[in-house]
């Protein structure tokens, strides 16, 4: 009995292992979905039904590319993104990217807490704005005095409500010839709706926050296991660059998978009923009507709640990670209060005062998706950069970036660029 169990157990033992090498990218991911993400891929879903399911596989190598990229410049170098421009490129060129990151992070923070606003307004009514205030509040203390990885755990199992839209698409009847047309044959239109659309998707799942965030989560985790930058012992970086890649692939992956349902649910369910604009949280929680009934809000409004409280401070820790390696101060989520007040008063800056975005009078759902739409307007740039910081060896030593990593990168510049010309000219 023993031989034969220790296959089973050993098999168990590696995807235990597996588990457990799951940092940055899974959190990375997770924080993806954030709730902007909801937004764009429940407007794309409504909008054009299943015709752009073809962008979740055309973002996913991108996307893996870009943050892969990132990871390995924290991991190898023990220094983010911002750090590394300041050091080895003109100052201005930091000092931009820095304040491009910035401006793009304050939109989307007002924007997510909006939306955290308006979905508790669906449960139990009141002011919305009031209820943005004290989630933004709400994020800085839990940001500030919790472990970010104690918190993140907790709220990954809120975010789990978004599974709702596999279950949507298992109870509704679903056109899966056209559906999976939508997905394997690209539709491209030009026009200025689809080249908005495009902008908009890519943005939201290649997001500018996210290429500092996994940088600086790389450095937190060499430090909190005291092992040196990976540039210092070449020989031994082979395993640790390897589970950056596996973490990156898997977190990416299960971004992209329920992007992928959020636009067939809502595509079948209210595109095939004639909604084809979604203007209101309400409207969007429709979707998961089909298998939630009356308790279509409370399920929609988990999931917003529960990406935003994970997404806000995503957002704006990589605003502080950045800000701080420009001014060199002390950084990091798992230093006290005393010892890095200025990293923890940038993400108090940016998270309240994000408050003034609810002041433009927009609602909170196209607030979403106009936040992803500039968002990809910044990422060309910043993936350039970074692209290019990953192939040189004064900064990377001779773990610089594979030739074809480059490649996509490049392309992934490109590819956003291409979009934001298109969306202007269109």
């Amino acid at each position: 009995m023993a031989e034969t169990s220790s296959p089973q157990k050993a098999e168990k033992h590696e995807a235990l292992n597996i588990f457990k090498g799951l940092r940055a990218g899974l959190v990375t991911g997770a924080a993806d979905d954030d709730p902007s993400g909801i937004a764009t891929y429940s407007q794309v879903g409504a909008q054009f039904g299943f015709t752009l399911g073809w962008t979740m596989i055309l973002t996913y190598p991108l996307m893996v590319t870009v943050q892969g990229l990132s990871a390995g410049i924290g991991a190898v170098t023990g220094r983010g993104v911002s750090e590394n421009l300041r050091r080895h490129y003109p100052l201005w060129l930091a000092r931009t990217a820095v304040s491009m990151l910035f401006a793009a992070n304050f939109v989307n923070i007002g924007a997510n807490l909006a939306a955290m606003g308006a979905a508790l307004y669906l449960l139990i009514d009141g002011p919305q704005v009031l209820y943005a205030v004290l989630f933004a509040f709400l994020c800085v203390w839990l940001e500030v005095f919790v472990p970010y990885r104690r918190y993140a755990l907790l709220l990954k199992w809120l975010t789990l409500s978004l599974f709702a839209y596999v279950a949507v698409i298992l109870a509704v009847e679903i056109p899966w010839p056209e559906a999976l047309r939508g997905i394997f044959l690209p539709q491209i239109s030009l026009d200025g709706r689809h080249a908005m659309a495009l902008l908009a998707i890519l943005g939201t799942t290649i997001s500018p926050y996210l290429f500092f965030w996994q940088a600086a989560q790389e450095i937190e985790e060499l430090r909190r296991r005291q092992q040196a930058r990976l540039k210092a012992d070449p020989e031994t970086a082979a395993p640790e660059l390897a589970r950056i890649r596996l973490d990156t692939l898997i977190g990416m992956g299960f971004s992209n998978l329920v992007a992928l349902f959020i636009i067939l649910a809502t595509a079948a369910t209210l595109h095939r009923n004639g909604v084809t604009h979604i203007e209101t949280s309400a409207q969007a929680a429709e979707a998961l009507r089909p298998i939630a009934g009356e308790f279509a809000f409370i399920l929609f409004a988990a999931g917003i709640i529960g990406t935003g409280m994970l997404a806000v401070p995503v957002l704006a820790g990589s605003a502080a990670y950045a800000v701080a390696e420009l001014f060199q101060w002390p950084q990091g989520l798992d230093r006290p209060l005393k010892r890095a007040k200025a990293f923890y008063g940038t993400i108090a800056a940016a998270t309240l005062g994000s408050v003034a975005v609810f002041l433009v009078g927009l609602d909170p759902f196209l607030m979403l998706y106009w936040s992803a739409v500039i968002n990809g307007m910044l990422a060309a740039p910043l993936i350039a950069a970074i692209t290019i910081m990953a192939i040189n060896p004064r900064i990377m030593g001779r773990l610089t970036a594979p030739w074809w990593m480059a490649a996509l990168g490049g392309l992934t510049a490109i590819v956003m660029g291409l979009a934001t010309v298109a969306m202007l000219v269109l």
